[in-house]
């Protein structure tokens, strides 16, 4: 579970319910036509938008931002180091055993076409093919919430010209004038509101672990060439320390 975004969205909601509740209270900021034309309408703008199976995903897709996939990088170098180790002392066929037990999907296949003798130029290409096929679903799904932002902040102003209109209509009505003005008003807090606190920041926020995934994949695939090409562990840990920042290098050869 990744606490920094859990904290930000209950500190947000938290701080925003408090401070309606010390005005007015919550219930005059709840307004069901204002939640049909903001909410209904901007989900239904992105059914448009986008492909079904993206949308079908959309609540996994948010608890990627909740809580992604985690991956260990130093644990990654020692694990690469290991396999360059010993295929460098046993050669590189005496890492097939511990490949096939290999959870993570991506290196396995490429030290998979290590050992069966693949060119390195071949490896290379197909796992920069894979990681950049992935890298651009996950820009597209994060393209969902971003894309969300507008949409709602739109259908919120969509919603305060509709309650401007039926205020105008009604002026000669006091008592239809408050409720108007509430739809006009309201519908615009909720499209800023779903912009500024889900559609924008998670977009944000997946987009960093698009960038995160995409770091891990060069890391392996540097590994896998270095150890495909015989070069020494010490050399390999070295290349693989400088993708990460100068205060999380720890060398295992110190």
């Amino acid at each position: 579970m990744d606490l920094g975004t859990v904290i930000g969205l209950v500190l947000i909601l938290v701080l925003l319910v408090a401070s309606m509740a010390m005005g007015v209270g919550i219930g005059p900021y709840i307004d069901i036509p204002s939640v049909l034309i903001v909410v209904g309408g901007s989900i239904g703008a992105l059914m448009v938008s986008f492909k079904p199976a993206q949308m079908k995903s959309f609540v996994k897709i948010f608890m990627i931002a909740i809580k992604p996939p985690q991956e260990d990088r130093m644990e990654l170098i020692k694990k690469l180091v290991g396999f360059a180790t010993k295929a460098r002392k046993d050669g590189i066929l005496a890492l097939e055993s511990e490949v096939n037990n290999e959870p993570n999907a991506f290196l396995k296949k490429g030290l998979s076409m290590a050992i069966d003798g693949n060119e390195p130029d071949s490896i290379r290409e197909l796992l920069e093919i894979e990681m950049e096929q992935t890298s651009t679903r996950h820009k597209g799904n994060a393209a969902i919430f971003s894309q969300w932002s507008g949409l709602a902040g739109a259908m919120g102003m969509i919603g305060t010209l509709i309650g401007l209109v039926a205020m105008l209509m009604n002026m000669a009505d006091p008592s239809a004038i408050g409720p108007s003005m509430a739809v006009a008003l309201l519908t615009t807090m909720y499209g800023a509101m779903i912009g500024n606190i889900f559609g924008g920041p998670i977009a944000n926020i997946l987009g960093i672990r698009n960038d995160d995934e995409a770091l891990v994949k060069e890391m392996i695939i540097t590994g896998i060439m270095s150890i495909q090409s015989g070069d020494a562990p010490r050399a390999l840990e070295a290349k693989l320390l400088s993708y990460l920042a100068p205060n999380e290098r720890v060398s295992q050869f110190n």
